[in-house]
């Protein structure tokens, strides 16, 4: 009896402190799918990894912004970021965790998401209007029509890659800037603070939690 009581508040504990972890990585399934984020927010206390065997985007473009945010003990706290925005991409083999850390008996528990794990382009993770604030990237990657030094503010004035976010976004309109009308990325690994979009679409998503941290628990 006193074992069973001991487990429902290990439980308890972990689900009030598994809340941010939950908000921050399920809304890539269902906040995001329904386009129901504004442009730019407070970030989380916790970056998260993503890594993807393959993207294919039409219209890409990249500027500096700083996101504001809190830590997990509530302080405020900012980030810089190169906001990476495509008007559509296709993504195979997606995966994304958030490790949420310091938990009372079970130590770190790792939220790791997967989806689109096809080479058919109609199953992969598809989406629309995707911005990523990325604050670490890896990848292979090759660019058709490619310009780099435009003017932050002028990413759009072509009609061929995304502008910025706006709304209440910390980004200099005038700052340095880069585009192109398609963009490839292979064995992508980057860390990121924020993904907003406005369709996200995935196919075969699984979404589970594991004790622990590291290459064994999360995407890398």
């Amino acid at each position: 009896m006193e074992s069973q009581v001991r487990g429902g508040t290990r439980w308890k504990r972990f689900a009030v402190v598994m809340v941010p972890s939950v908000a921050a990585t399920a809304a890539i399934g269902v906040a995001l799918a329904q386009g129901a984020l504004a442009a730019s927010f407070s970030v989380s206390g916790q970056s998260f990894k993503v890594t993807a065997k393959e993207l294919n985007g039409n219209g890409f473009s990249q500027y500096g912004a700083i996101d504001a945010g809190t830590t997990l003990s509530g302080g405020s706290t900012a980030h810089p970021v190169a906001v990476s925005a495509f008007s559509s991409a296709h993504i195979q083999r997606m995966c994304q965790s958030v490790v949420t850390p310091n938990i009372p008996v079970l130590g770190s528990v790792t939220l790791k998401l997967t989806a689109g794990d096809s080479s058919k382009e109609e199953k992969q993770v598809y989406a629309e209007n995707l911005y990523i604030d990325v604050e670490d990237l890896g990848a292979d990657a090759t660019f058709t029509n490619m310009e780099i030094g435009v003017a932050a503010g002028d990413l759009a004035e072509k009609g061929t890659s995304p502008g910025m976010k706006g709304g209440n976004e910390q980004a200099n309109r005038n700052g340095f800037a880069q585009r192109a009308t398609e963009a490839k990325l292979t064995d992508v690994k980057q860390t990121a603070w924020a993904t907003t979009a406005g369709t996200f679409r995935l196919p075969g998503l699984h979404m589970g939690l594991s004790v622990g941290s590291g290459p064994d628990h999360e995407c890398y």
